[in-house]
């Protein structure tokens, strides 16, 4: 499959020579102008920010289709009920709130695919968020497990951006500037407004889905790194225009202010028969991700690992950071190498996507999560700070099956009902309620005779 290469670059695709429109020089009255376009498709702008901001913040496309959005019937609400709509907690005012505020560590062992037909969509569950999407503030963390492709169905989100990490299975994300192929290891980020569809042959599919209410996705500023490392913007991929000519019935699924509603059009979305502008999904594969790290001695802090951020209104605070621990060497003399034991200014759910994490010998696993919350104590489990602490520290490649991420936030997450129902004690279900208990067996080592 083809693509365009470069974070946040401007893109020109076309299907077919000379449905992009042209310059001025090279107009041909009533057949190539503005006023006509070529092959008679529509023009239909895509636009990610408002029309206003300043020109390096600027973000839209041109879309040239066959037919434009906006023929479809009126939407109407579907259920929604996996999802949350707002984050305010359970209080003597809202008695029936969607989520709870709770400062204990959690963890969860691998989210269940259902045995029944659900597509990405149906498969969609809140785990943990804050804010509002009505208000343009906040953002979502959710899981999807779904085993079936969404057949002529496509989906948009009003709400916020979408950053889709799959953990178990590929797909295609066909969208309207394109498709692109995703499979675990890879990430795939769908802008606001944009319509897509995840599509595979059906079988088992689980990931994580992180919704951001306000801005947009950006790779972190270098600093005192320079000017490579981490992830580099060639490596960011974007569609090529790729279009459907079909005429049949398709179902429209529109999340607006955290509900879904549904309509129909008689005719493919995915009818862009050329494209230009930098308002675009785009993957990225997590192996190309330049990692840095110490070669002498300490622990660097884990936003040495940021592959994309989304800015909040103070400067170095991040509305929320992505990051991952991927395989690479630990080489670091004299120094504990796992994460040492932390609180925490940042509200911190992690993922596992393959293998193991050096903080956790057990319990965390692939598809599984957790969450720490602001300034709740975590750190590695006693055997692993045991192990840790008394080892011969050599040169070693850690994990190379081994890939953990983390959305790392500014906000304070509240835990929707369906991610704390999750008891592992009922049912084989995943909430593990003895989390607390890898840390107990820290011992004391405190002696004031040893200096």
């Amino acid at each position: 499959m083809k693509y365009n290469s470069g974070f946040g670059s401007h893109f020109a695709t076309e299907c077919l020579e000379g449905a992009l429109p042209v310059g001025r020089d090279q107009l041909i009255p009533g057949q190539n102008s503005p006023q006509k376009c070529p092959y008679g498709l529509y023009a239909e702008q895509l636009s990610g920010t408002a029309f206003t901001v300043p020109r390096h913040d600027n973000q839209r496309s041109w879309l040239y289709r066959i037919r434009p959005c906006v023929m479809h019937t009126p939407f109407k609400r579907i259920q929604s009920d996996n999802l949350v709509r707002q984050f305010s907690v359970e209080n003597d005012q809202e008695p029936n709130a969607e989520c709870h505020a709770t400062p204990n560590q959690l963890r969860w062992s691998p989210f269940e695919i259902s045995s029944e037909k659900v597509d990405f969509v149906q498969g969609l569950h809140t785990i943990c968020g804050q804010g509002s999407p009505s208000s343009r503030n906040g953002l979502a963390v959710h899981v999807y497990t779904c085993n079936t492709g969404m057949k002529k169905k496509a989906f948009y989100n009003s709400d916020g951006d979408m950053l889709i990490v799959p953990q178990d299975g590929d797909f295609i994300c066909k969208t309207e500037l394109g498709n692109l192929e995703v499979k675990p290891g890879e990430i795939v980020v769908v802008p606001r407004g944009i319509r897509f569809a995840i599509d595979f042959e059906d079988g088992p599919r689980r990931g994580y889905v992180c919704e951001i209410y306000d801005r947009h996705f950006e790779i972190p500023d270098l600093g005192p790194i320079g000017a490579n490392g981490l992830a580099n913007p060639r490596d960011f991929l974007y569609p090529v225009a790729a279009y459907e000519d079909i005429e049949d019935r398709y179902k429209i699924i529109n999340k607006y202010q955290g509900y879904l509603f549904a309509a129909e059009q008689g005719h493919s979305p995915f009818d862009v028969v050329a494209w230009h502008g930098n308002y675009a999904p785009f993957k990225y594969d997590l192996s190309k991700f330049n990692a840095m790290n110490t070669v002498t001695f300490d622990h660097p802090d884990p936003s040495i690992f940021t592959v994309l951020t989304v800015k909040s209104g103070n400067p170095g605070v991040a509305l929320l950071d992505f990051v991952i621990f991927p395989p690479r060497w630990m080489v670091a003399e004299n120094t504990f190498r796992p994460p040492y034991y932390h609180r925490n200014c940042m509200s911190e759910f992690m993922g596992l996507i393959s293998g193991g994490y050096d903080a956790k010998k057990e319990g965390f696993v692939p598809g599984g999560a957790s969450l720490h919350s602001m300034m709740t104590p975590h750190g590695p489990d006693s055997d692993v700070f045991e192990a840790a602490s008394n080892e011969e520290l050599k040169p070693l490649k850690l994990r190379p099956d081994g890939l953990a991420f983390m959305f790392e936030s500014y906000l304070m997450l509240s835990v929707s009902k369906w991610a704390l129902e999750k008891s592992a004690n009922s049912g084989g279900k995943v909430l593990q309620e003895d989390y607390y208990k890898c840390w107990q067996g820290l011992k004391k080592h405190f002696d004031p005779s040893k200096k």
